[in-house]
Parts: C-alpha cells; structure tokens; sequence
C-alpha cells in the first residue's frame, strides 16, 4: 500500500491547471446577534478563529470529484498507459460524473455500469457528457459485476481503484490552492467517506503543518471506526449523508496518513448536518448535499474546537443534491 506524496500532488496540479476551475474562497462574514441567537454558526468563535469556505462545489461535474478524475486521465495518457478501450466506471455515486467529464475533456471511451433502477436524470446527464451507460442488475452491486467482466473482455480500467494515487493527489490540489488564498491557515475541515480527497490533502497538510480534521456522519463513520480499531474494517451505513459519504470501509491509503499526521477525526449526527446545510442556505445562499455540510456541522457543534485565533478553512465539496427541500 503506498500514499500519494506532496510531490505527486504538485505534478497534479501541473496537469490539471487550466483544465479544472480554481477554488474560491469565501469567509463566512459578521452574523447579527439575531442569527447568532437563532443557531447560525458564528463566523469568529469566542476564541476568535476565523472560518474560511472553499467553495469546491462550484467545481464541473458539481463535485471535487472532477480534479482526480483529470489527473488520472492526464496522467494515463502521459505515460501512455490509457487503453483503446478507456475507462469504466461503477461507484453509483459522484465519481461516475467526475469520470465521465474528464473522459469527455482528454476524449477518453468512458463506459459507465448502473443499476436498472438508476435515475433519468442521471443517466441523461452521463450520456449528455458522453459516456456510454449500461443499465444493468437490480443493485449496483450487480453493475458491478458486468463492469467486471466488460473490463476482463476489452481490456478498459477500472477508474476508480486502478491507480488511487492519482485521483488522491488531484484532490490534494485543494489544500495547495487554500494556502495560496489564505495566508497563514491553521486547519483544513473536510468530510470523509472512503478517503481519497483525505489522502491527497494529508499529504499537502503534513508538508505545511496544517492540522487536519475529518468529519463524517455518526452513521457513516468509516475513518473514525478504523482508527480505533488500528486497522480497515466495515461499517454499517445509515445516514442522511450517505448519497456521497456512504463508504463502508476507508482506504488503507487515508488510514495511513491520518494515523501519520494525527488526523482529527471528529462524528456529527444527522440532525446537526441537516442544520449545517440550511444555514449555508438561509446564511449565505449556497446550495450544497448533505455530506458537503458536515464540516461545518462538525464547527457549528464543536465537535472540533477551535484554539485562540485559529484559521480554518472548511471544504465545501459538492452539490449534486436536490435544493428543493430548502425552500418552505
């Protein structure tokens, strides 16, 4: 098992530059003592931290999901180990888009395996992007299987496992666009599922001395459960959050770098990331998913306290979510 280095991660954002739409950073601003009395997150605590947002949900593709996906398919053709058959991919969840547009960008095959029951609107959109979709099983475990055996046929790659050092590093470029935009940052806030953008951030974080904290729902605590186990194991998964931070089980990889750089692994429960996300609404007019709101949760609880003049930035990843349940 091996992790991506900072190294790795500045060769991503050289291939990358230009090809995905830089972070922007947002602070969180003054709140009145109404908003502040009605449960809104206060932008500078009693220890006077300051909070940063990096709005990587304006990302393509809606997601952080689209910088791994362009470096691994920047860096496959570099190296000239891109199939004619191109890529496949079979997550069910925001790494498909990411594929499927940054295939789109490099004019990779992308073949995409889905559930029967899968969305239109989902499957529009990969189709829209290129991709070809396959529909196929009842679950997406059974998609899986047909990617399987459409990979063992034509020889394409798995997207998603066939070099995660890659797709780590490409979303490490986060934390390397914060330090240039905030000067003097402390803390970087994220949520985790299976690990891949903790990976690429870690390695960015340890170079700098940056403390990192990663947040995940109470019922999908895969990198929590792993550290206090010492080691990768499942978890059930029950949560609101569960559409993008439903991994059962972390990567050997994100385990590694969080037990290295003492990564702060901190749980919210459903509620206190419902209220997170709406107050990103009613406070700052930004739409993002439910998992994308668990950072902030993790602050707006003090699940993670801050110290005395600390700066935070918080990573807002995606928003491939429906905005309709926040309006009343």
């Amino acid at each position: 098992m091996r992790t991506p280095t900072f190294g790795e991660v500045e060769a991503a954002a050289d291939r990358i530059a230009g090809v995905v739409r830089p972070l922007t950073i947002a602070p969180m601003g003054r709140q009145s003592d109404d908003e502040q009395a009605a449960g809104f997150l206060r932008p500078s605590t009693e220890t006077g931290a300051e909070i940063f947002l990096g709005l990587e949900f304006l990302q393509y593709t809606g997601s952080f999901k689209a910088r791994g996906a362009a470096n691994l398919m920047a860096g496959l053709i570099e190296t000239g180990s891109m199939p004619d058959a191109g890529i496949v991919s079979a997550t069910g969840a925001n790494a498909d888009i990411g594929f499927a547009w940054a295939a789109s960008v490099f004019d990779v095959r992308a073949t995409v395996f889905l559930a029967g029951s899968t969305g239109r609107a989902k499957v529009a959109r990969l189709r829209a992007l290129g991709a070809e979709v396959q529909l196929s099983g009842e679950t997406q475990d059974h998609a899986r299987e047909s990617a399987h055996e459409f990979m063992a046929s034509t020889g394409a790659i798995d997207a998603y496992t066939y070099d995660d050092i890659l797709t780590s590093a490409g979303a490490g470029t986060i934390l390397l666009e914060f330090v240039d935009a905030v000067a003097g940052l402390d803390t970087i806030v994220l949520a985790v599922g299976a690990g891949g953008m903790l990976s690429g951030i870690a390695a960015v974080a340890d170079h700098f001395g940056i403390r990192v904290v990663g947040t995940e729902p109470d019922g999908s605590r895969a990198l929590n459960a792993a550290l206090a186990a010492g080691t990768v194991l499942d978890v059930d998964v029950d949560s609101i959050a569960a559409d993008s931070l439903g991994a059962p089980r972390v990567s050997a990889a994100a385990l590694a770098w969080a037990r290295t750089t003492d990564v702060r692994s901190v749980v919210v429960d459903d509620e206190a990331i419902v209220r997170a996300r709406r107050q990103l609404w009613e406070r700052h007019r930004l739409v993002v998913e439910h998992g994308s709101a668990t950072g902030l949760a993790a602050l707006a609880t003090r699940a993670y306290q801050p110290c005395d003049g600390e700066r935070i930035g918080v990573v807002l990843c995606g928003a491939n979510t429906d905005p309709s349940d926040l309006v009343d």
